[in-house]
C-alpha cells in the first residue's frame, strides 16, 4: 500500500497543530506555535515519511519524528530571521518581530530543545543512532550559517566553497530527513546512506535554482523580490561565475556595480542580469543544477524498485520543475 503525498501531508499538518510543545510562560510558547502555523512545503517531514514507505506501509507510526524535522528547520529559520534582520517570513512578521528579539532567541532555544523530547521515547540503540546523526547534521547546519555570513565581507568565494557552505546550510537536512526515515524502519545501512546522499544532492541542486530563480523568476509567481541577491550583492553561484568570466569592460562594470553605494535598484538588476545574459550564466547554472540532480537520482538506482520509490521519484521531480 503507497500512502499519497496529500495523505502524509494530512498526517503532517494534523500532528503540527496537536504539538504545544509547552504551556508558560506564554510567551516563550506561543512564538514556536505560531512559526510552525505559518505552513510552507513541510518537505522535510515529507521526504522522512516517503523514505520509510519505502520498507513499510504505517508512516503515521513516525509522524511524530517527521515533525521533529520541521521543528528544528523551523528553529535554523528563527534564528537565522534575526542575523538578517529581516521582517517577514512566509508572508508575516518575523517572531523577533512581532514578538522581540530576546524572546525570538528563547523561543529557537526550547524549540531546539523539545526536538530531543520528541525523540525520547525510540528504543535504546535507534535512539543513540537517531542522536548521533541528527547532532551531525545540526552542527553542519550552523557551520553552513557561519559560512554564509563570512561570505558577506570576503572579497572572493571560490565554487567549491559556495557549494560546500550551501551543503551544510541547506542540503544536509534534506539528507538527513531521508536517513532518518529510513533508520526508523530499519534499513540496511548501504540503503540509508543511499538515500542521504539522494537528499543531499538534490538538496545542493534546489539551492542553486533557487539562486537562479532569484535572477530568473517570473516575479508574479515567485515569493521574494526577484533581482534580491543582486541587489545585496549575494556571492551566488551565478555572480561567482560571473567574476570568474567576465573580462575587460565586462568585469569593469561589474565591479562597478558590485561596489556602488548608491544606485537604482531596478537599474542595476537589469544591468547585471544583462552582464549575465552576455556571459552564458544561466545555462551554465542550469548545468551545475541538473549534474546535482543526476547524482542525486544515481543514488536512488542502488534502491530496489517499487511502487514506493517511484513515488519519491516522482515527488522530487515535481518540486525540480517547479518555477517559483
Amino acid at each position: 500500500m503507497s500512502f499519497p503525498v496529500p495523505a502524509l501531508l494530512k498526517l503532517i499538518e494534523q500532528e503540527i497543530k496537536k504539538q504545544t510543545f509547552g504551556s508558560q510562560p506564554k510567551s516563550l510558547y506561543e512564538p514556536i506555535r505560531y512559526i510552525m502555523s505559518l505552513g510552507g512545503k513541510r518537505l522535510r517531514p515529507l521526504l522522512a515519511m516517503l523514505s520509510y514507505s519505502l520498507y513499510k506501509n504505517d508512516p503515521e507510526k513516525i509522524v511524530k519524528y517527521a515533525i521533529t524535522i520541521e521543528a528544528f528547520h523551523n528553529f535554523t529559520l528563527l534564528h537565522d530571521d534575526i542575523m538578517d534582520k529581516a521582517p517577514l517570513r512566509r508572508g508575516k512578521a518575523t517572531v523577533h518581530e512581532k514578538w522581540n528579539v530576546n524572546t525570538a532567541i528563547l523561543s529557537g532555544d526550547v524549540m531546539l530543545v523539545k526536538v530531543y523530547d520528541q525523540f525520547l521515547d525510540l528504543d535504546g540503540d535507534v535512539l543513540k543512532e537517531v542522536l548521533r546523526i541528527f547532532n551531525q547534521c545540526a552542527a553542519e547546519v550552523c557551520e553552513g550559517q557561519q559560512w554564509d555570513m563570512e561570505f558577506e565581507t570576503k572579497t572572493r568565494v571560490t565554487e567549491a566553497q559556495y557549494i560546500e557552505m550551501i551543503r551544510l546550510k541547506t542540503a544536509v537536512l534534506l539528507g538527513f530527513s531521508l536517513e532518518l526515515g529510513a533508520l526508523l524502519a530499519n534499513a540496511n545501512s548501504e540503503e540509508r546512506q543511499a538515500l542521504k546522499e539522494f537528499g543531499t544532492n538534490i538538496g545542493i541542486g534546489f539551492q542553486l535554482r533557487d539562486d537562479l530563480l532569484d535572477v530568473y523568476a517570473d516575479k508574479n509567481k515567485f515569493g521574494k523580490q526577484v533581482g534580491g541577491d543582486i541587489l545585496a550583492n549575494k556571492k551566488t553561484y551565478l555572480l561567482i561565475k560571473a567574476k570568474e568570466k567576465a573580462k575587460g569592460k565586462d568585469k569593469q562594470e561589474l565591479e562597478f556595480w558590485l561596489n556602488a553605494k548608491k544606485f537604482d535598484k531596478l537599474k542595476k538588476i537589469k544591468a547585471v542580469t544583462s552582464l549575465y545574459n552576455k556571459l552564458g550564466i544561466a545555462p551554465l547554472t542550469e548545468g551545475k543544477i541538473e549534474e546535482y540532480f543526476s547524482k542525486g537520482f544515481q543514488n536512488l538506482d542502488r534502491l530496489k524498485d517499487s511502487p514506493q520509490k517511484q513515488q519519491l521519484i516522482e515527488f522530487t521531480q515535481n518540486l525540480i520543475t517547479r518555477q517559483s
